[in-house]
């Protein structure tokens, strides 16, 4: 069975230093042909390792399956008149699922960081999701939210020895467990894993979860989410303008600069609460009225109605002034 880290003789070069020879490891790239009833489908490059998990969630991306029961099979078998070297593996569909459409062939091969190497419309891609995410109850609030990345980080097993994969993690959106994480060279793989994942325990659609990536937020891991009915995707990185696109265009709720204690939503903001920030403005208020000494008395004269913000909806005495400071930036 191919390994997932391989290691190697390197020289390591410190400028006006010492030079040194030691052993490291590198993550394992190696090509991954997906069959379905012995034709072939796609060559994607992945690490090793949850094979049948990647080739499950490829079909869900690609709309060919939707639920555990459409997977009936799967075997690592050996490329013709070669050696098995478990690079290979042919999916069975159950009966009466409609075999993948010719057209979703990829020019036969999608490299590990590319998923819609070859996919012929965009168009095609936003129309196929049979789940719709808009209206999922999710609801998180930012504490929680926030304490994703560090959880992804720790259990990225691989990345410590290699520091080359990407990793990918389905959290439970109302207690924060995270169900699963996978890594892999492609990241677009690793949310294959996950979704492949999803599919054989029963998740898929993924209802009130989170999808956390370690990288950007690409079109094709929106994508992705989409078509697996989840409502949530968070990144550390940045997303596409087409991301963002697709995540509002569905529904979807998409963070991005997910780092330390601040992050940035570019698409339904309001399923993400921020009880921190309310307490905050709670405690505010009330020692502001605590250290006003004349409210009494000046609650008993009478007094001109108050201006309120159309914005804000908090009186004030008179009108308010422009105030760059109070500005939202976006």
């Amino acid at each position: 069975m191919s390994r997932i880290a391989a290691r190697r003789r390197v020289t390591r070069i410190t400028a006006g230093g010492v030079t040194q020879r030691r052993a490291d490891f590198l993550s394992v790239e190696e090509p991954l042909e997906i069959r379905v009833h012995g034709t072939p489908l796609a060559v994607t490059m992945r690490t090793p390792g949850h094979d049948v998990e990647l080739a499950a969630g490829f079909l869900v991306s690609e709309g060919v399956i939707h639920q555990s029961e459409h997977f009936a099979r799967s075997i690592h078998c050996a490329a013709d008149g070669e050696e098995n070297t478990y690079n290979v593996l042919d999916i069975g569909l159950a009966p009466g699922v409609p075999l993948p459409d010719p057209s979703l062939e990829r020019n036969f091969y999608t490299t590990s960081s590319c998923g819609l190497c070859g996919k012929a419309s965009i168009d095609a891609v936003r129309t196929q999701s049979r789940f719709t995410v808009g209206d999922d109850p999710l609801e998180i609030d930012a504490s929680m939210l926030i304490t994703f990345p560090d959880k992804l980080r720790e259990q990225q097993r691989v990345f410590d020895r290699t520091g080359g994969l990407h990793a990918a993690a389905l959290f439970d959106g109302a207690t924060g467990e995270m169900l699963v994480l996978r890594e892999d060279v492609g990241r677009h793989n690793a949310v294959d894993k996950v979704v492949g994942w999803a599919l054989q325990h029963g998740h898929i659609p993924a209802r009130s979860c989170v999808l956390m990536v370690s990288g950007r937020a690409s079109f094709e891991l929106t994508q992705k989410a989409l078509m697996a009915g989840i409502p949530m995707l968070a990144a550390v990185s940045a997303p596409s303008s087409l991301a963002a696109d697709l995540a509002e265009e569905s529904g979807m709720t998409l963070v991005g600069f997910l780092r330390g204690d601040s992050m940035v939503v570019y698409a339904r903001p309001d399923r993400i609460t921020n009880s921190d920030q309310n307490a905050d403005a709670d405690a505010a208020s009330a020692a502001s009225t605590a250290a006003s000494p004349d409210t009494a008395a000046l609650t008993d004269a009478p007094q001109p109605a108050p201006f309120t913000s159309a914005e804000t909806g908090v009186p004030s005495e008179a009108a308010p002034q422009p105030n760059p400071a109070s500005e939202s930036r976006v």
